[in-house]
């Protein structure tokens, strides 16, 4: 029987599931339900007619992803950084913080999305997954982190610092269209404002905030 360990083992093995399921299934009709769409109607013939967003899709477009490598790096990364945060964390404010990253980078991500006036659809787990990144450089802002390309070493904080204005830069550029770029800085913001939230709670001495 299998056995899940770990909160962040389970957000993998969902993933994981959803995906192949969804190619198993029909995709084009998951698309249009659980992906983040922008707000309104939208006619889209490839789909089958119109989509639009529902309240659902804050949370179910994190579990859809676009391709294998799509799903790969999400998991990957959930997996290098989520283990130490959760151990740290524990599991109930792991899963707080994680699902606090994919609400906001839904939030900035409609946004975004319905002012450029393009109803196109939203899937990934990245804006929880770079709410993690964000997560792991403040609790191991020394840490040592390797760059794959170049493979060039540095501090965990510095790392994510870059990561944040290349996305921004990224963003604003229009450079690597197709990519959720201030989803993921939205996924950083709200994971940065629960980290805040919690520490000021311990500065007031109350545990609960």
């Amino acid at each position: 029987m299998l056995r899940v360990r770990s909160a962040n083992s389970l957000l993998i093995l969902a993933s994981a599931l959803v995906f192949f399921f969804v190619q198993a299934s029909r995709p084009e009709a998951v698309i249009a339900t659980f992906a983040l769409w922008p707000f309104g109607t939208h006619a889209v013939p490839e789909l089958g007619g119109t989509v639009g967003f529902a309240p659902w899709q804050l949370v179910t477009y994190a579990f859809l992803h676009g391709n294998p490598l799509h799903l790969f790096l999400n998991l990957f990364a959930l997996w290098m950084f989520g283990r130490e945060c959760e151990q740290v964390l524990g599991t109930a404010r792991y899963l707080q913080l994680y699902f606090a990253a994919v609400l906001t980078a839904a939030l900035t991500q409609l946004v975004v999305v319905s002012a450029s006036g393009e109803p196109s659809p939203t899937v990934g787990a990245s804006g929880g997954v770079f709410g993690v990144l964000l997560t792991f450089a403040w609790l191991y802002p020394r840490r040592r982190i390797v760059l794959l390309f170049p493979p060039v070493p540095m501090p965990a904080w510095a790392f994510v610092t870059l990561y944040g204005v290349v996305e921004l830069w990224l963003g604003v550029s229009g450079t690597a269209a197709g990519i959720a770029h201030f989803a993921h800085l939205g996924g950083m913001l709200g994971a940065w404002i629960v980290l805040v939230r919690w520490r000021q709670g311990r500065i007031s001495g109350d545990p609960g905030s």
